[in-house]
């Protein structure tokens, strides 16, 4: 019985060692995770490009809200996509989500810089309209 589980204990520890093929449309944990951060970057820069827009408009809160959304979210989808690319051993292809890390992290760095753009033009014109109403 013994000399049983002496033979398969090295063949299960080569089976799992070994790394499977993943196909180029299999959905892996790692690639999941870096798809979402690229997509939340994605949603950042959209909604931060649309409170840029609406930064210089004296009606409402000249996208406020929109620029710290697009601020919150980009850092959220950089620090997936740095973490997703620190953990990754193995380039594009391997399924490790490289691909979409390195998406997740240039998206959310721009909007990053498009919501501090918006929150500063949004800033901007909302202390010329108080210095114009003062007046």
């Amino acid at each position: 019985m013994s000399v049983g589980f002496t033979l398969a204990a090295p063949a299960a520890a080569h089976a799992l060692a070994q790394s499977g093929e993943v196909g180029a449309y299999t959905l892996t944990a790692a690639r999941f995770w870096a798809t979402s951060a690229a997509l939340l970057a994605l949603v950042g820069v959209v909604i931060g490009g649309l409170a840029l827009a609406r930064s210089g408009r004296r009606i409402g809160n000249g996208g406020e809200n929109g620029a710290v959304v697009a601020l919150v979210s980009g850092l959220i989808a950089v620090v997936g996509g740095a973490v997703n690319l620190a953990v990754a051993d193995g380039g594009p292809g391997t399924g490790n989500g490289v691909v979409g890390g390195a998406v997740a992290l240039v998206l959310g760095l721009i909007a990053m810089a498009l919501g501090g753009l918006a929150r500063a033009r949004s800033r901007r014109t909302a202390a010329n309209r108080c210095g114009a109403s003062g007046a």
